[in-house]
C-alpha cells in the first residue's frame, strides 16, 4: 500500500517562519513523512549544512515525522551522503540540472549536454555508498524536442540503471506528455511520484487533486505499486494546509495511506 509523504517545498514560507510549528502542523494533517528540500545546496559549506540537516532532524522528530526521500543538490556524492544520514533518508532525488555543478537547464534542448548530465547522475548513483539511492525528478522542460524523440527518454535510456525516478505527474502533463504512459516506460525505477492538480499551465496556480486537468482517478490506479506518493504544492491561491489536506483526502480515498 503506498505511503503519503509531503514535499516540504509546499509550506517554504511557513517553514522560514517557523520551522517546528510547521512540521507540528502537518503532523495534525496526519502526516507521518516528509520530502526535504535543499540538501546539498551549493551556497552553502558542508559544516552549514550539517548543522542544517541535524537541526531539522531534530525539529522532525519533536513533530515525530520520518523522511521518505529528499531533493538535492550534488556538491560531492559524499558529502550528500552525509546529510542524508543526518536525517535518515535512504533516497535523494536530484530535482534539476543546475542541482549539477556545470549543467543548468537547457541542458535537456541539447544531445550532447544532456548525455553528459545523465552520465555524470549516472556515475554518482553508481559511486553512492550502500544505504543510499539517487534519483531524478522532472519539471516540464525534460520534454525538450530532440532528434529520435523527446529529451526525457533519451535521458532514461543513457543514464545508470540504478538512478531512480520520481515522475512529478502534473508538470510531466504540462509538458504535453502521458504521466500514466510516463511511469509504465520507466518501470520499477519509479519509486515515488508527486500529486498536484490544476490547469497544467506553467504559470497557473494549482487547485484541488480532482479539479484540473489531470485525470486523477486513472493516475492513481496507475500509481497503486509505486512506494511514495507525495502531495505537493508549487504556488496556488489557497491556503497551503487547506490544499494539503484535501489532496491527501482524495488520495486516501484511493487507497494512499499516512502510515
Amino acid at each position: 500500500m503506498p505511503t503519503l509523504s509531503v514535499q516540504l517545498y509546499s509550506v517554504r514560507e511557513e517553514l522560514a517562519a517557523d520551522q517546528p510549528g510547521t512540521l507540528a502542523r502537518l503532523a495534525e494533517i496526519g502526516f507521518r513523512h516528509v520530502e526535504p528540500f535543499g540538501l546539498g545546496s551549493l551556497t552553502r559549506t558542508q559544516d552549514e549544512r550539517l548543522a542544517a540537516a541535524r537541526k531539522l532532524r531534530a525539529d522532525l522528530d519533536a513533530a515525530g515525522l520520518a523522511v521518505s526521500a529528499t531533493h538535492a543538490a550534488l556538491p560531492s556524492v559524499a558529502e550528500l551522503a552525509e546529510e542524508c544520514a543526518e536525517l535518515g533518508a535512504d533516497t535523494a532525488f536530484i530535482p534539476h540540472p543546475r542541482q549539477v555543478p556545470g549543467f543548468g537547464e537547457e541542458t535537456f534542448a541539447d544531445t550532447a549536454s544532456l548525455d553528459a548530465f545523465a552520465d555524470a547522475l549516472g556515475q554518482a548513483a553508481a559511486d553512492a555508498p550502500p544505504g543510499l539511492s539517487l534519483g531524478y525528478h522532472n519539471h516540464w522542460f525534460e520534454w525538450a524536442p530532440l532528434p529520435g524523440g523527446p529529451a526525457y527518454d533519451r535521458f532514461w535510456r543513457r543514464t545508470h540503471p540504478g538512478l531512480r525516478a520520481e515522475l512529478d505527474a502534473y508538470w510531466a502533463l504540462a509538458a504535453g506528455a502521458d504521466p500514466v504512459a510516463v511511469l509504465r516506460s520507466l518501470g520499477e525505477r519509479a519509486v515515488a511520484v508527486h500529486l498536484k492538480d490544476g490547469p497544467a499551465t506553467l504559470d497557473a496556480p494549482q487547485t484541488p487533486l480532482g479539479t484540473g486537468a489531470l485525470d486523477v482517478v486513472g493516475l492513481v490506479d496507475a500509481v497503486r505499486e509505486i512506494p511514495w506518493h507525495v502531495a505537493e504544492i508549487d504556488t496556488s491561491c489557497l491556503d497551503s494546509y487547506v490544499l494539503l489536506t484535501s489532496n491527501t483526502a482524495v488520495l486516501r480515498t484511493h487507497g494512499s495511506t499516512f502510515a
